[in-house]
């Protein structure tokens, strides 16, 4: 177990004090370390709220100042059960019952507070130094809907001041940069419950956002040797019977629907059609490799309690792509794809990104020897672009193949899994896919999944939270708004000329025209996120001047039209 672990343990064992300090007969559940932090559920005399915590967290001070010493108390079963009885300490009651009779059961005791636990834990309450109790929500016991509802505190600890400073800041920056809250902001998207929770409603802005990036995408796409296909959203049910996907994946699908007798799902991946169009014709060794790509919508039943915004829903689109080829072929595809992966996440803006080779879980399908040809082709493609540090994660793969995750890290370090390429060798299989070789006789293609960006709407999230809704010039829905100073016939005049001027150039704007304050409209301006706005008055109007001021900035710079196109064109570039 880490230090850090331990020090969490340990804090939620000094939360647990100070609670039933403060709130005699409350019953414990448990406390464990947890990512980041801590938490401990309660059963209180009476419910608490978040307002409680600044008074538990006082406690939990005089505690850690009393510098008390932790204590292992070794118990057996009958023993424990009769404290256990004692202290009218039921849920632990029910955690001893289930243990083997012959266990040593450890309690540890600090002063006047003693708690079953296998630790370990530090060696006094004066070792915690850095710590915050967070919030209050409700859990029930041991995630059994049908028993009782306790209170949860989490917090968070660390081992020094600075450290838990640093985190709660980086808090404070996600919250301030939660996509869910920029989407309404920014008035990108929404989820209408009442018609569908995880749902994505893609609102003017937002669409227009997505439009940019899908263009982009297929740009580069097209660009690179891949083609572009388009696939129903439903299929019968023989498709994801001969997939797998009903004998392993039916519980994320939705309910089949009945069209002629026959059932017809959702499709909740984009891979059999792909196939379906492999399959339409005979192929040669001469057509491979083929690339397709498609973004294509996709739907998976998710539980209602793990949906998030636009990071966890139930309709997404997969920026989907296969790659047919030959065994010979597999390399050059692998290190193509990888540096375009690259290229694709540098200029979205993700320039730091961790590697990981996925090897062969206990469960699988396939040859060894297919997958020690892959796995030696995944690295050796890292290695051809220079990418030696990647990491192996250790029976990681999918059952039907080994894969490449690319991780990137975001302005706040929180690292993301994004992109993935992910051998199968399972649906040529399945499908019974074939080639027809240069000695004639018909071999089985390699079949090579790849996702840039994994989902338009997760990445969108990570996007919009990366930037604080603060997009690159060429990225923004509205790359500049232009202010009246009022509705005067001169200047709304001169401001629809510019207008019209840059949006023939190729830019994207608006004109706020409103009966407002001049301080307001420029207010909005920038709390919109505008890259840059344009302030018209009667002296603008009269000199044919723009006085322009960038996003962030307080000072208006003045520019004539060639040198305002000069700018945009430069912010305009994707580098």
């Amino acid at each position: 177990m880490s230090d850090l672990v331990t020090l969490r343990h340990t804090a939620s064992h000094i939360l647990a004090q100070a609670v039933t300090r403060l709130y005699p007969g409350t019953k414990l559940g448990i406390g464990p370390a947890i990512d980041n932090g801590f938490y401990y559920d309660f059963e209180f005399p009476s419910p608490i709220s978040e307002d409680d915590l600044p008074k538990i967290e006082e406690e939990m001070k005089k505690i850690v100042k009393a510098n008390i010493p932790i204590v292992k108390c070794v118990f057996t079963k009958e023993d424990a059960l009769s404290k256990a009885d004692v202290t009218s300490q039921l849920y632990k009651k029910e955690l001893i019952a289930e243990l083997p009779e012959k266990d040593e059961i450890s309690y540890y005791t600090q002063g006047d507070f003693e708690d079953l636990c296998r630790g370990p834990h530090l060696e006094s309450t004066g070792r915690l130094q850095a710590f915050k109790l967070q919030k209050v929500a409700g859990a029930y016991w041991r995630g059994d809907e049908k028993k009782p509802m306790l209170q949860r505190i989490y917090g968070t600890a660390f081992a020094t001041k600075d450290e838990l400073k640093q985190y709660l800041f980086q808090l404070e920056e996600a919250e301030k940069r939660d996509h869910r809250k920029l989407g309404k902001e920014l008035d990108l998207f929404s989820i209408q419950e009442e018609t569908g929770p995880g749902l994505i409603y893609w609102h003017p802005k937002g669409a227009r956002l997505r439009h940019i990036l899908e263009s982009f995408w297929k740009d580069e796409h097209f660009d690179n040797g891949y083609d572009m296909i388009y696939t129903p959203h439903i299929g019968q049910s023989w498709l994801w019977e001969t997939s797998g996907h009903l004998g392993f994946y039916a519980e994320n699908m939705f309910s089949p629907m009945k069209i002629d007798e026959k059932e017809y799902y959702l499709k909740p991946m984009n891979c059999p059609f792909h196939i379906m169009i492999y399959k339409s014709q005979l192929r040669s060794y001469r057509d491979l490799p083929l690339r397709w790509a498609e973004l294509g919508t996709v739907y998976r039943y998710e539980r209602s309690g793990v949906l998030h915004g636009t990071m966890r829903v139930r309709g997404f689109t997969q920026d989907d792509a296969h790659i047919f080829c030959t065994p010979e072929q597999m390399e050059k595809e692998i290190h193509e794809v990888i540096r375009f992966s690259n290229y694709i996440l540098n200029t979205l803006g993700f320039k730091e990104i961790d590697y990981y080779v996925s090897t062969k879980p206990t469960k699988s399908v396939g040859d060894q020897s297919l997958w020690d040809s892959a796995i030696a082709g995944l690295k050796k493609a890292l290695e051809m672009e220079d990418i030696t540090n990647y990491k192996i994660d250790e029976g990681g793969g999918a059952f039907y193949g080994p894969k490449i995750d690319f991780k990137i890290k975001d302005a706040l370090n929180r690292e993301w899994q994004l992109s993935t390429i992910q051998f199968d060798f399972n649906l040529p299989e399945r499908f019974d896919m074939t080639y027809i070789g240069q000695d004639g006789q018909k071999h089985r293609p390699y079949m090579i999944h790849r996702a840039l960006l994994g989902s338009l709407e997760r990445f969108f999230g990570i996007l919009i939270e990366h930037y604080s809704g603060k997009f690159p010039f060429w990225l923004s829905p509205t790359q500049f708004k232009i202010i009246t100073v009022n509705d005067s016939e001169t200047i709304t005049s001169f401001a629809n000329e510019i207008f019209t001027k840059l949006k023939s150039a190729g830019f994207r704007g608006e004109i706020d025209n409103r009966n407002e304050k001049l301080g307001f409209k420029i207010r909005d301006a920038q709390k919109q996120k505008t890259p840059y706005s344009f302030i018209i008055g009667e002296k603008e109007a009269e000199e044919k001047t723009l006085s322009i001021r960038k996003h962030g900035e307080q000072e208006n710079i003045t520019l004539n039209f060639d040198e305002v196109i000069t700018l945009f064109n430069k912010a305009n570039c994707k580098s």
